[in-house]
């Protein structure tokens, strides 16, 4: 078999299988090559006999992701819902409150009135930013030039919203506050939908998962390819000096081709020499956009005793001291190999990562059994985990993060070709970038870009838009009268006046308040 082909893609991830997929039913001659010695990347299920399948990497769909929903289908893999029925867990200062809905309730009116702000103030600046180009966003300049961290000081007067806000951001990017940009965060919060959408299980960014496990996608992606994915073929280099593009493999072998699609995270590119070398704003991207921190863990019981508790498995942990910040039911559809699927987030991988595996699980079933008040919690069957921060050929999970300045300095080039390299990889993405759904839409766009130098399709159908899933369609997100006009706590200041004793002394309370010197929630 010849090693000449009309396009080379790097990474056999869900990104780089599907422009691969597009490029092969255009009649174009593809190879992929891929690092490690499995297809999936971000995404990767195990199986044994304990557990079935599990993903241990990136596993959840839902409404409005109807590009990952399209190839679900076309390859006859399912979804089913993540459990939800029962109750959900707020734990927060040393207490479990059960709860309903997206979001915890609040039931100290100035925590409410702060909590509603932050929400309403973080979609309202997301709707200024658009999802192709943030760096041109009206304030772009500013608002990428302060942390998330410096954003949620500004806007949060209550200690407790602070506190949330911070899991908020833990759970979503898998970073911390004062590492992010508030530009980048702000735009990727609004790129999935807004706050709530990100945030929810139903009807949200976590409301499912695949039965058999993510990493189906890929494999049949893969068996669809006939034979084009070539594993353990790290790229070491990469030539366009030449008429061709000349792409070495670590293993020494050569391949050529017209065009090259990059379908891996940006640092990863550190690894390839590149002749001509990459242009300034490029190489110094690349350098600039760590991986977040996560490791995923699951622990299996022999039965689902949260579920006789009325509880369904999700819990939002709020402890410096909790390895874990969130929780969802990983349990079977049919009910069987019961299961809690719980994260390791951004400081805290990073502070537990030099535990044992047995220390992280012991301090994993003691959290649950405090949380969810059972001594069944401390009985595992079963462990598993996975760190994705030492993933060679990752970095880290879920996906890349920009630190303050990087977005407005050197975003344009994200997805900016580079001769005849063009750029995939779910970071590109401009709708649930993060994701799954991300990764499909990057790579589709990268095979079309080549399709339209070729002059195959024209250049409106280099962005196409994807039709709703019928199957799981979006319900629109709501809010009460209450949530779009409750003032914010300095807007209640306003309302008061100071002019009477009685609204200073109010405003007195406040500040106690802030200051955490009265007890609160």
């Amino acid at each position: 078999m010849s090693n000449k082909h009309d396009v080379i893609v790097i990474g056999a991830g869900i990104s780089g299988l599907s422009a691969a997929k597009v490029l092969v039913e255009s009649g174009l001659s593809v190879v992929v090559l891929e690092a490690r010695d499995r297809v999936g990347g971000r995404t990767y299920t195990v199986k044994n006999s304990k557990t079935k399948y599990v993903d241990l990497g990136g596993a959840y769909v839902g409404p409005t992701q109807n590009r990952i929903l399209r190839i679900a289908k076309e390859f006859g893999v399912e979804t089913y819902k993540v459990n939800e029925v029962q109750r959900l867990i707020h734990y927060v200062k040393g207490k479990s409150y059960a709860f309903k809905g997206p979001f915890p309730p609040m039931w100290n009116p100035i925590v409410y009135m702060d909590y509603n702000n932050l929400w309403r103030t973080m979609d309202e600046m997301g709707k200024e930013i658009p999802n192709e180009s943030p760096w041109t966003a009206p304030h772009a300049e500013e608002w990428d030039k302060i942390t998330m961290k410096e954003l949620i000081d500004k806007l949060c007067w209550t200690s407790t919203a602070k506190k949330f806000a911070t899991l908020f951001v833990n759970v979503n990017v898998t970073s911390e506050p004062h590492e992010i940009s508030a530009l980048w965060f702000l735009w990727y919060v609004k790129q999935c939908g807004g706050t709530t959408r990100i945030f929810s299980t139903s009807n949200g960014g976590q409301e499912r998962k695949f039965v058999g496990g993510a990493n189906q996608i890929s494999e049949k992606m893969a068996e669809h390819l006939q034979g084009r994915v070539k594993l353990q073929r790290p790229v070491v280099r990469i030539n366009q000096t030449t008429e061709t593009i000349v792409v070495e493999t670590v293993n020494h072998e050569i391949y050529e081709a017209k065009f090259v699609i990059s379908a891996i995270p940006p640092a990863l590119c550190m690894k390839i020499h590149f002749n001509p070398e990459l242009p300034p704003l490029r190489n110094q991207l690349i350098t600039r956009v760590p991986m977040g921190s996560v490791i995923k863990c699951m622990v299996y019981y022999k039965e689902a005793f949260w579920r006789k508790k009325d509880f369904c498995g999700s819990m939002i942990i709020e402890d410096e001291d909790a390895p874990i910040g969130l929780t969802l039911d990983d349990t079977k559809p049919d009910g069987s190999v019961p299961a809690i699927m719980g994260f390791i987030l951004a400081r805290k991988s990073r502070k537990l990562a030099n535990l044992s595996k047995d220390e992280r699980k012991r301090k994993i079933c003691e959290l649950y059994a405090k949380v969810l008040d059972s001594e069944e919690a401390l009985h595992p069957v079963h462990y598993e985990e996975k760190n994705w921060c030492e993933e060679q050929y990752s970095g880290g999970c879920y996906t890349a993060y920009f630190p303050p300045g990087i977005l407005t300095q050197y975003g344009r080039v994200l997805r900016q070709p580079f001769g005849r390299i063009y750029f995939a990889g779910t970071e590109t993405a401009t709708e649930w970038s993060g994701y799954l759904e991300g990764a499909i839409q990057a790579g589709e766009r990268a095979a079309r870009e080549i399709l339209f130098n070729l002059g195959r399709i024209s250049e409106s159908e280099i962005w196409r838009p994807e039709p709703e899933c019928l199957d799981i369609p979006g319900l629109p997100i709501t809010t009460t009268f209450w949530e779009r006009n409750l003032p914010s706590v300095p807007g209640l200041l306003k309302i008061l006046g100071f002019s009477s004793l009685l609204t200073s002394s109010a405003a007195l309370g406040l500040m106690f308040y802030r200051k955490g010197l009265i007890f609160h929630n």
